[in-house]
């Protein structure tokens, strides 16, 4: 994929229905393979906006409690970034393909909502990192989905970065894995780099119930107030849930993984977590009173703390 294409995506080389010039193609795999070959940044949490699936978030570089939103643990799902090259406005999506053409268009609004100052020109730009060449195929019908929704947006869109599925796939022991989990971006310089994250707060549970649950893509983040708004969702209880506790590894990531074989080490603890979440809050409303969010702001310490907010 050719980047620097002006006012259009072009289509991956490898399975999309129109081919490029060998050219293309070389450049599109050599782009990949210098990003994958990028050093794995663990970012500090203290300044750091994580993205679970399903989720986006925006932001700017004048932000004082968010220098570098964050996501990883991307198997078959793709993590989408956009960002304006003017205004430094940014939006990181974690996309599993529950909604894809609803959500691209809310992560172009994200950032364009965020860059109207007409004194600072720039272009958007796109990165796409995520996927490998999985026996389902599912990382493949994501991709094309999201390059094809990308396509019908009336912004002109530049891709910038496309490690995706058979650009970020690599065998490791024989077995075909993701060369990419994560990636960052430090929102005031624009770096996209390879990163991995082992705090996902504020509020890891509660945010990985909503999406165990069937919640759809959420914007988890005002950047004006530099608050992070959870909810309110809805879950009824479920006792059924209870069984996975007592099963083994293998059993989890057959049933309740898209790619049992290149999920991280910590998949099935966070799976087992968000369970026991569950059956210690079987009902929405105790978490959500009066059905009002959960709200997180920053402290002076770097943390998230939950706020009231009215």
């Amino acid at each position: 994929v050719s980047p620097h294409t002006s006012g259009t995506l072009v289509r991956l080389p490898d399975f999309a229905p129109q081919s490029q010039s060998g050219e293309n193609t070389y450049r599109s795999r050599e782009n990949a393979r210098v990003f994958r070959s990028k050093p794995v940044v663990d970012v500090d949490p203290k300044c750091l906006l994580y993205i679970q699936q399903r989720e986006f978030a925006a932001t700017t570089p004048v932000d004082n409690s968010v220098t570098v939103l964050g996501s990883d643990d991307a198997t078959t799902c793709h993590l989408v970034l956009v960002r304006h090259t003017g205004s430094g406005a940014a939006c990181l999506a974690h996309c599993d393909g529950s909604s894809t053409w609803s959500e691209v268009p809310l992560i172009v609004k994200a950032v364009t909502s965020l860059s109207k100052d007409p004194a600072k020109e720039g272009r958007l730009e796109l990165h796409l990192v995520g996927g490998f060449d999985d026996e389902s195929k599912m990382s493949h019908k994501l991709s094309l989905s999201l390059l094809s929704a990308f396509q019908r947006q009336k912004e002109d869109i530049h891709l910038e970065t496309c490690c995706i599925t058979e650009m970020n796939d690599v065998l490791v022991d024989g077995a075909h894995r993701p060369g990419v989990h994560g990636i960052g971006i430090n929102i005031k310089t624009g770096e996209v780099f390879p990163a991995s994250f082992p705090h996902k707060g504020p509020a890891e549970e509660l945010r990985s119930a909503r999406t165990f649950t069937g919640g759809q893509m959420a914007d988890i983040y005002d950047s004006n107030k530099g608050v992070v708004k959870i909810g309110p969702c809805k879950w009824s209880p479920n006792l059924d849930i209870s069984f996975w506790l007592s099963q083994d590894d293998d059993t989890i990531l057959k049933y309740l993984s898209t790619s049992p074989t290149a999920e991280p080490p910590h998949f099935v603890q966070h799976i087992k977590s968000t369970i026991q979440f569950l059956l210690e809050h079987p009902s929405s409303d105790s978490v959500f009173p009066g059905g009002q969010p959960q709200y997180y702001r920053r402290t002076e310490q770097g943390d998230w703390e939950n706020v009231n907010q009215t």
